[in-house]
């Protein structure tokens, strides 16, 4: 048997992008210089990556790559991404609170920060935002480690291959199939006539709408409507916003700052969740591109209706929706706001909150569990299944239902007035069935692995932790809620999450497929 790979290929492209990783670090290391903190970790840390990226390229100096070593150079780089990024926590010592055992020795201790310094990094760079740090404030952890946690899901939320792609040639040879195997959704719209021009344009849209909101976020501060937000959280909420991430270095989330930021961080949330491609067609004029996109309107219409939803619920006393701000706060605008808020940040999988929505009752808690399972735009940064998969799988299950009835009619499924390619429509429900299935099996084994430990989960936490991974949408309900904490999980179910964020960001497919498709005649 032969896996008909060239496996060599793809590693040696793999050390390429581990080596230029290393300069990422520079972020965090000017942090760690500004404050006069773990300045040794970062300069240590882009030693250990540099010198691994070298040695990893030297495999395949001149790596050619086909459709099957795309897709597991792919798989290997989101992986080594997440490895690397674990050396910081690692070195930093309490970024994986795991302190005490790595001061003890004790073998069992070590392992199990490992895999919380693993945890965290896949967590971040698959802009999932679940975290097992426990306590998160600038007093626990340093500045640097924690712009670094920031940074990762900037990094992820576009692409960490679409960036490479964007500014590395030698990447750029076979960015088409690259990107097709790493684009969120199940199609990838090319923009320019060069691929890498297409990845740079996505990457410059992207880039454009964090600076403008670290700007306007920074600007608040300034004129004494967010005391809180200083420079340092302009910018570390601008890194995780975009990404649909959901970190925060404030262990209240937005619900940390005034009214004022969490209102001017809600639009952008939003636009997190709209396919990119689109913002493209708008710059150039060609706004009825968005207007008449599907997806759009019913990713609009979806935020509108739940939202309004949600808002009757926390008004008629679904939450304490004066928890924030006080007695003297209007009791529709808080509704309002909390409402706009929470659907804007789980649907399209952000995972910020304002107030803890697990202490909310059964009715708002069920309707925020749907929204979990919507996702955003295809070519966005959220998450989950995504809209347009949804409304393909309605579409086709709708003529399945029809032509039932009228077997001699030939109904093609169409999407934005264009017919939906049947290969397309069949991989679609193959996702959708695999999403689901994994759910389930590893809900189940969550559920079961706690119990073996002595740990007692709710049906609800067991699945929305196998949902919250997945889906790379972060907090669930009961204890991992918004303010809470993976810690207390065992290391075998932090692995089975890393292993779901892993294959959830990457959409299933490329990862199974290096497994399966690799098999030659089989």
């Amino acid at each position: 048997m032969s896996w008909g790979v060239n496996w060599k290929a793809s590693v040696g492209l793999l050390g390429v992008g581990i080596k230029y990783l290393a300069v990422t670090l520079l972020v965090p290391l000017v942090v760690a210089l500004a404050y006069g903190e773990d300045i040794w970790v970062f300069l240590v840390s882009m030693a250990i990556v540099a010198g691994l990226g070298f040695a990893v390229e030297r495999v395949d100096p001149d790596p050619d790559l086909g459709p099957r070593e795309a897709l597991l150079f792919v798989s290997l780089a989101w992986l080594a991404a997440a490895v690397i990024g674990t050396v910081p926590y690692l070195l930093a010592g309490y970024g994986t609170a795991s302190t005490v055992g790595l001061q003890t020795g004790s073998v069992g201790a070590l392992t199990g920060s490992v895999v919380n310094a693993l945890f965290e990094s896949m967590s971040g760079f698959t802009t999932t935002g679940a975290t097992v740090l426990g306590e998160i404030s600038t007093d626990q952890h340093s500045h640097a480690l924690l712009m670094w946690r920031q940074l990762t899901q900037w990094l992820g939320g576009m692409g960490i291959i679409v960036l490479m792609i964007a500014i590395l040639p030698e990447v750029a040879v076979n960015g088409a199939q690259l990107m097709d195997s790493e684009a969120p959704g199940p199609e990838l719209q090319k923009l320019t006539p060069k691929i890498a021009e297409t990845a740079r344009a996505l990457w410059l849209i992207y880039f454009g709408f964090t600076v403008l909101l670290a700007a306007l976020l920074y600007v608040l501060h300034l004129v004494g409507m967010a005391p809180n937000m200083n420079l340092y959280n302009a910018v570390a909420h601008g890194f995780s916003t975009l990404p649909t991430g959901g970190f925060s270095p404030q262990a209240e989330s937005i619900g940390y700052f005034s009214a004022a930021v969490q209102w001017v961080v809600i639009p952008f949330m939003v636009v997190a969740g709209v396919n990119f491609a689109l913002f493209w067609h708008v710059l150039r004029g060609e706004v009825d591109t968005l207007l008449e996109n599907a997806e759009f309107r019913t990713y609009a219409g979806a935020l509108a209706v739940v939202t309004a939803l949600l808002a009757v619920l926390l008004f008629r006393g679904a939450a304490p929706v004066l928890e924030i701000g006080g007695a003297t706060e209007s009791v529709t605008e808080n509704a309002l706001r909390q409402a706009a808020f929470q659907i804007g940040s789980l649907l399209n999988s952000t995972g910020f909150a304002t107030s803890d929505f697990a202490q909310w009752d059964t009715h708002a808690q069920v309707l925020l569990l749907f929204t979990m399972f919507i996702g955003g735009s295809a070519g966005s940064t959220g998450g989950g299944i995504k809209i347009v998969r949804w409304l393909i799988v309605a579409k086709a299950i709708r003529r399945e239902l029809f032509t039932s009835a009228h077997p001699d009619v030939v109904q093609p499924v169409r999407l934005s007035g264009s017919v939906v390619d049947e290969d397309a429509i069949r991989g679609i429900m193959a996702f959708t069935l695999l999403y689901l299935v994994l759910l389930a099996v590893s809900a189940v084994f969550i559920a079961l692995d706690a119990a073996r430990v002595g740990t007692q989960l709710t049906a609800l936490e067991s699945f929305s932790a196998s949902l919250a991974t997945i889906g790379n949408i972060g907090p669930g309900f009961g204890r991992l809620g918004p303010f809470g904490s993976y810690l207390f999980f065992p290391d075998t179910s932090k692995l089975l999450m890393v292993f779901l964020m892993w294959i959830g960001r990457l959409e299933i497919v490329p990862v199974l497929a290096v497994f399966i498709s690799g098999v030659d005649g089989r």
